[in-house]
């Protein structure tokens, strides 16, 4: 990404921290297939590894979206196994199969025009707090990167491909960003990669270190202010370089996964 050319980006606050020109691109070019199976990747990595669970979808600007197939673990999925549904959820492209709860992407998609990338999974951390149905304080720096508590979504009777059940999660979300769901795992929505990626990790993060902090006792969380500042600096545009940094270890791992 040129971070010169986005506008959305204070560029006098992140010229001193972009490295030198000509040494090499922080990223290759990826195509959209390639960008969405290395986000599997990169949240496997992160604790997003239940198995072959959770599903993230990418809506394109013609309306159809992108989606990691049922069938394959995140750590597997490379580019062309990348599929390609309609707004129904029908396949137009790929050679795996889809979610059946595919429905609370749909559902996700035709509420917000601002959300680009849907993810569902039941990350080990966050899956921890959600059956406990509480929200995870903030304890550091690094779980603060993402202004705002998730909301918490108590009303757990099935999986989402249950149309009713993923239509109330969907409702539950809103407008928030993130959501725990009670018994199951997180709900997380963003306007593109960048900032999908931040909430994910953070979120996983967050729940990780506040159970840490609280099993050893006598923590205190970071002065509420301090926190929410931190997040609105972050979060609207993902943490600056994070994204391709963990993207790039996800390719010297196994650069199938471009394929």
């Amino acid at each position: 990404m040129n971070y010169q050319n986005d506008p959305s980006l204070n560029w006098k606050v992140l010229a001193p921290l972009v490295p030198n020109p000509g040494r090499y691109p922080t990223l290759p070019t990826l195509n959209p297939h390639q960008e969405l199976a290395l986000l599997c990747r990169v949240l496997f990595r992160e604790g997003y590894n239940d198995h072959i669970a959770g599903h993230i979808t990418l809506r394109q600007d013609d309306g159809t979206m992108l989606v990691n197939p049922w069938e394959l673990a995140w750590d597997e999925v490379c580019a062309s196994d990348i599929l390609t549904i309609n707004e129904e959820g029908r396949i137009l492209d790929g050679r795996w199969n889809v979610t059946p709860a595919i429905n609370v992407h749909r559902d996700m998609h035709s509420l917000r025009e601002d959300v680009r990338v849907v993810i569902h999974n039941h990350p080990e951390w966050g899956s921890v707090w959600a059956a406990c149905k509480r929200v995870p304080p903030i304890y550091d720096q690094t779980s603060a990167l993402v202004d705002s508590d998730p909301v918490v979504f108590d009303e757990y009777h099935g999986t989402v491909n249950d149309e009713k059940e993923g239509r109330a999660a969907v409702e539950a979300l809103g407008e928030h960003k993130w959501a725990l769901l009670a018994n199951h795992g997180v709900f997380l929505v963003g306007k593109d990669v960048r900032q999908a990626h931040l909430r994910a990790i953070t979120l996983e993060w967050r729940c990780r270190l506040a159970w840490r902090v609280e099993a050893l006792g006598n923590g205190k969380p970071l002065d509420a202010q301090t926190a929410a500042a931190t997040g609105k600096m972050t979060d609207g545009n993902g943490f600056p370089f994070l994204w391709e940094a963990m993207a790039r270890r996800e390719i010297r791992r196994d650069p199938r996964v471009l394929e």
